[in-house]
């Protein structure tokens, strides 16, 4: 059965002209910016705790082999604070 148009995804070709008039409006794409964190911590074999509702991200730093925070969970928390920028 296939997606009805409203319910199919945007093309590559469809996609930049759609989302133009948002972008203009002040809209981002953040789940760009969750995706490089990820990626980020998993290069590090790192595994935080995430929270995603809505427009908040909530990312809890704790490395369970020390028992608290460690020089890789500052490391990350650097990292996220330039890609929040």
């Amino acid at each position: 059965m296939a997606a009805s148009p409203k319910r199919a995804q945007l093309s590559d070709e469809e996609g930049p002209s759609i989302l133009a008039t948002l972008k203009e409006s002040g809209w981002t794409l953040a789940f760009g910016c969750m995706t490089r964190i990820a990626i980020k911590a998993d290069k590090m074999d790192h595994h935080p705790e995430w929270f995603n509702v809505y427009n908040k991200v909530q990312i809890t730093l704790s490395t369970h082999d020390v028992g608290g925070l460690s020089h890789r969970d500052v490391t990350l928390a650097n990292f996220i604070e330039e890609v929040a920028k």
